[in-house]
């Protein structure tokens, strides 16, 4: 059976975070930002996250924190202004706290010059001690690479690249002004592994204009061919009251709900047709991958850059937008890059908003993580974590599955468990756990 219109058209939160990102709030700032970092064990290792909010052309398609320029001098001033917040966190962790893994993101990270790419490497390790097996990942634009730039990527000690790719077909470049050929992304896949990368990601989209299921299906058989070991099958999100570049896009050029529906169920048939396994709900990787090891042993965890193997619990986030993650709750710098260089420049902290969790939040976050990532939860395993303050949440879950007429969630063995027919749309079901969602006051992007 189809779903149905209702479920196709609904918005939802992407649920890398619980609570999500439109529920943050001003009460929290660089002096909440202080004392939950200072506070931090100096034994348990933490994830680092650096924003780069700067591309030299906009893709249509993006819904990042990022602007262009064709100059290089407001990245060089940006990039003095990072690493002096890169040490202000360093002097409060005493430059002892083990870093597990680091991620760059953007914007376009790979727009920076080699050697300040280098640089940025060395004040990273300055601030951070940066285990020897952390994973390194960074976000790389094609168009922007070159012998140096891989060059440089190695000597920052990148464990895996993840690429870019959205679709090859020139129509659907075209509409998202994304130009980008087979040959320059294969380029930098062979750069990358011949430099001893032993991790390659590649990111597509479905649901953007022109594009169909056959042309959905070109463009990942043409990515398969560059044996990634892992690929992200995201739904093209179009938000374009948030992100004034997207208008770009004509909603007329976009695939209705069924048609983004079947684009992706080709997709992903097509992915595990060639051997991939499903990771969540729109991450592939080979058998032997660290991703899917973690989902096959119950450790796969989900935070603001997808689907991870990473065992940390703190994220750690630096520069403009980025979104930090505590035991307490979450904190966010201020999305502008000029408000950021001025804050960061008078108290060495950008924070402006966040939110602390309440008593019920960890259990409705663990909830949904698992959820999301393993379309199940043990009522047990929640209640021996959190105790009496599991018993509503357990409560709610038994009696959504005894009332699903849809048969898209069960209870079964112990536990609440979202069935085959109801994982494409694990995000609707997560939501039913969102005490703070309202879908009539928050606008999202769709759910499938």
């Amino acid at each position: 059976m189809l779903p149905t219109a209702t479920m196709l058209d609904a918005k939802v939160p992407r649920y890398t975070s619980y609570p999500t990102a439109p529920h943050f709030h001003s009460g929290l700032g660089p002096e909440t930002a202080r004392q939950w970092i200072s506070t931090l064990p100096t034994d348990k290792p933490v994830s680092v996250y650096l924003h780069i909010p700067f591309c030299d052309r906009l893709c249509w398609f993006c819904a990042c924190h990022t602007k262009q320029t064709l100059r290089y001098e407001p990245v060089s001033d940006y990039l003095q202004v990072l690493h002096a917040e890169i040490a202000t966190v360093g002097r409060l962790l005493d430059g002892r706290v083990p870093a597990g893994a680091i991620h760059l993101g953007g914007g376009s990270p790979t727009m920076l010059r080699p050697d300040d790419l280098i640089a940025l490497g060395k004040h990273l390790r300055d601030a951070f001690h940066v285990l020897p097996d952390a994973e390194i990942s960074i976000e790389i634009d094609p168009n922007d690479m070159d012998e140096q730039r891989l060059d440089a990527l190695a000597s920052f000690g990148m464990t895996r690249a993840s690429l870019g790719i959205q679709d090859f077909d020139p129509r659907v470049q075209k509409a998202i002004n994304r130009l980008q050929s087979f040959e320059q992304t294969a380029y930098v896949v062979d750069g990358a592994r011949a430099r001893g990368v032993n991790s390659v990601n590649l990111d597509l989209l479905y649901g953007l204009p022109h594009q169909t299921v056959e042309s959905a299906t070109v463009t990942l058989r043409r990515s398969m061919q560059l044996a990634p070991d892992r690929m992200a099958l995201f739904g093209y999100a179009h938000v374009p009251w948030m992100k004034k570049h997207q208008t770009q896009i004509r909603d007329e050029w976009l695939p209705e709900g069924t048609e983004r529906y079947a684009q992706s169920e080709a997709v992903r048939a097509l992915a595990l047709e060639a051997g991939y396994q499903a990771i969540g709900i729109d991450h592939f990787a080979l058998p032997g991958d660290a991703l899917t090891l973690a989902s096959q042993q119950g450790r796969l965890r989900r935070n603001f850059q997808g689907y991870s193997a990473d065992r940390c619990d703190t994220i750690i986030g630096l520069g403009p937008s980025a979104i930090s993650q505590f035991e307490q709750g979450y904190l966010q710098n201020t999305p502008a890059t000029g408000d950021y260089m001025r804050r960061i420049e008078d108290n060495g902290f950008a924070t402006v908003r966040g939110i602390a969790l309440s008593d019920d939040d960890p259990v409705r976050r663990w909830v949904i993580e698992k959820l999301m990532c393993d379309f199940r939860f043990s009522s047990g395993e929640a209640e021996r974590r959190f105790g009496t303050l599991a018993g509503d949440v357990v409560m709610h879950a038994k009696q959504l599955a005894a009332m699903e007429g849809d048969a898209l969630c069960q209870w079964r063995n112990d536990g609440f468990e979202v069935t085959a027919k109801g994982r494409p749309f694990v995000r609707l079901i997560a939501a039913r756990f969102d005490t703070y969602f309202t879908a009539t006051t928050t606008r999202h992007s769709a759910a499938v």
